[in-house]
């Protein structure tokens, strides 16, 4: 086992808000500096810095983690006064057009949705109430509460069946699959805490339902919007949010990606394996997403500390060609998506599943779900 990893190339996040307010201050083209340190410096930085294959020992004691975790508690209140502050000084800059007012909204977003809501992701999955209320007040400054709800209830149990939407199905591009999950997702969210609560013997209007936590912070955060802003602020901020929630769909699009779990009959699959997530091991990227390409560890232990996460053998983990930051730029271009990745879902069944000839079925998502 190699040695615990240094915290520090985790904090890289820490650079981007800055970015935020060069833009807001200088305009032209600076207001594009966030969308282009995210994508295309982390890439550059992916082919510069190589792999990352060691695993760290995921023994390793909580309290060797501290500066780990403290980015993922910090950047709440970091992403709220950024957001803040744009929202209450974008709308009044008469130095700023309104093509630079929504790129700086839109750059907002990229990081609301690359660094926020993956580190709300890491926050709710561990068992400290704060953590799980800091992943709370991330999803509500991008109107999407209910993932918490999804991932937890929905994702994590379901993943590569019918009843995960966001398992996307093989050949269907991102252009497809992205309605289809805004459609699905607060739905199956929904019913998820309104049978946990019926198994309480409870309603779905009992006050323990999480939803109305989540309307009250997601109302609350539209409110701060009009009031600093105005009616321009709160279009500014809908874009901020909508960036964020394509950008996580985005992800979660190339996760699952043609991955399907065998059906064993009667609405019933095998356990979820490694082989069910596609992984990266690209050292830069990795640290931007706080090991989020580890993703089959993720499954596999999902309250591990993001520093513990362990990485696999290609026999064991179908792997990304490339890191998170270009892939999801290749899954906005379906041709050179199925071109990268058609080939790669094929050798994957042949590997791990060389009996079933009729993939009919888990193409279309058409193999029965118990009740």
């Amino acid at each position: 086992m190699s040695p615990l990893p240094n915290a520090f190339p985790f904090w890289l996040s820490l650079c981007l808000p800055p970015l935020a307010v060069l833009g807001m201050v200088q305009g032209g083209w600076t207001v594009a500096l966030l969308p282009l340190a995210t994508w295309w410096l982390f890439s550059l930085l992916d082919a510069l810095s190589g792999l990352n294959t060691e695993n760290p020992d995921p023994q390793t004691d909580e309290s060797l983690l501290t500066w780990h975790r403290a980015v993922t508690l910090i950047w709440f209140p970091v992403q709220f006064a950024l957001l803040i502050a744009m929202l209450w000084y974008v709308p009044r800059a008469d130095h700023l057009s309104a093509v630079e007012r929504i790129v700086l909204f839109f750059g907002m977003g990229v990081i609301s949705g690359t660094i926020g809501i993956n580190y709300a992701h890491e926050l709710m999955h561990q068992k400290s109430r704060i953590e799980r209320w800091l992943a709370d007040l991330l999803l509500a400054t991008v109107l999407y509460s209910h993932f918490r709800s999804e991932h937890l209830r929905v994702h994590h149990i379901h993943v590569g069946t019918p009843r995960d939407p966001v398992t996307a199905r093989y050949n269907e591009g991102f252009h497809r699959f992205f309605p289809r999950v805004l459609r699905q997702c607060p739905q199956s969210a929904w019913q998820a805490e309104a049978a946990m609560l019926a198994r309480k013997g409870l309603p779905w209007w009992h006050r323990s339902n999480p939803f109305w936590r989540y309307a009250t912070l997601q109302a609350t955060m539209l409110a701060l919007a009009v009031v600093l802003g105005g009616w321009v602020g709160l279009g500014l901020f809908l874009v901020q949010a909508f960036t964020a929630i394509w950008q996580l769909e985005l992800v979660n699009y190339i996760e699952h990606y043609g991955l399907t779990r065998r059906h064993l009959g009667g609405g019933r699959y095998e356990h979820v394996l490694p082989r069910h997530s596609w992984n990266a091991e690209h050292r830069a990227s990795n640290w931007l997403l706080i090991n989020l390409q580890r993703h089959s560890d993720h499954h596999y232990k999902p309250d591990r500390r993001f520093p513990l996460l362990q990485t696999y053998s290609e026999n064991e983990a179908p792997k990304l060609p490339y890191g998170y930051p270009l892939m999801t730029m290749a899954a906005m271009i379906p041709p050179l998506w199925r071109r990268l990745m058609n080939p790669r879902v094929r050798a994957w069944r042949r590997l791990h599943y060389p009996d079933i000839t009729d993939w009919h079925a888990y193409n279309k998502g058409l193999n029965p779900v118990a009740g």
